[in-house]
């Protein structure tokens, strides 16, 4: 049996590629360039590397068909970010002996939500072209299995976190020296009252939807399904849980959107929070533990902590 892992030393990619080869799968990786994935393992040396700049082959109108000529039994895309570029992949691949397509999609998908926890039954409210773009290609996908059966499975990922990058923050944004500041002891600001939510999930409990996905295969097909850690957190508690951790007492600051602006750093985390903001994600996993058998290892805080401990082992941040 053949997998083909497309972005394959990414977050996902990462936990998931070993899993596939300890499977009894023959992996094959495909990569815009040669970067290795965060945590190397024996399984590695296993897998068969393929570059394909999947921007410019698609330019060209050949990624599909290289894909395609692989002929694999399973496509796990974990870097499909437009409609069009899913149609190209699964038009290439209809007429294979492909048996299983995995699609990266997003708790983006969902936007504005009415109920909170959210899980996959929920209207699609999308608010921005990212979120758009994947429920866009989960329809396409899912209209090509009604009318052709093709045979997907859809997971929606939250925030991915793990150790080898920086993870999103309490003030909800990038900018890895919030937790430095935590780390010191120092104030930080948050946004109104940090009762907006963020849903982390660890790195190796997505491969772990992806995997179990693949096992149970014909239960998953035509099916989406969350990926997320057990509970959400607000801005308030994840603040709060880290000074915990650091040993240190919060001092946090609350204030208004304009003030908070001021704050930031940078036009990037302004943006960055004020979409983390508006989704406020708050998802449900129970999908994936019913029809998938999904147990997450990783509570929010675990997967930020492992992620925190890589950032100082690192140098990200100086926490004295």
């Amino acid at each position: 049996m053949k997998a083909v892992v497309i972005g394959a030393t990414g977050h996902t990619g990462t936990y998931l590629v070993p899993r596939l080869v300890n499977y009894g799968y023959e992996v094959t990786a495909v990569t815009r360039g040669l970067s290795e994935p965060y945590t190397v393992t024996g399984e590695w040396r296993e897998v068969e590397r393929v570059q394909l700049d999947r921007s410019e082959e698609e330019k060209a109108g050949t990624f599909g068909k290289k894909i395609a000529a692989m002929n694999p039994d399973i496509v796990v895309d974990l870097i499909s970010y437009s409609v069009e570029s899913t149609k190209s992949t699964v038009r290439a691949l209809k007429g294979t002996n492909l048996s299983h397509y995995l699609f990266a999609s997003s708790i983006w998908e969902h936007g504005a939500a009415s109920v909170t926890p959210a899980d996959e039954d929920m209207p699609r409210h999308p608010i921005d072209d990212y979120g758009r773009d994947k429920v866009a290609s989960v329809r396409f996908l899912h209209e090509e299995f009604v009318k052709n059966g093709f045979p997907y499975t859809a997971v929606m990922p939250g925030h991915i976190t793990g150790p080898g990058w920086n993870c999103i923050n309490p003030t909800g944004n990038f900018d890895p020296e919030i937790f430095g500041r935590i780390g010191r002891g120092e104030k930080i600001y948050l946004p109104h009252f940090g009762m907006e939510c963020v849903h982390h999930v660890h790195a190796d409990d997505v491969a772990q939807v992806f995997f179990r996905a693949i096992q149970r295969r014909t239960a998953a097909l035509d099916q989406d399904f969350l990926a997320v850690a057990p509970q959400a957190m607000t801005l308030r508690g994840f603040a709060e849980a880290m000074y915990a951790w650091f040993g240190k007492e919060p001092d946090i600051e609350y204030l208004p959107w304009e003030a908070w602006q001021k704050t930031a750093g940078s036009q990037a985390f302004i943006n960055s929070t004020y979409s983390h903001l508006a989704h406020s994600d708050n998802y449900s996993c129970e999908k994936a533990r019913r029809i998938l058998g999904y147990a997450p290892r990783y509570t929010i805080l675990q997967a930020v902590c492992e992620c925190v401990s890589s950032m100082i082992a690192r140098g990200v941040i100086q926490v004295g």
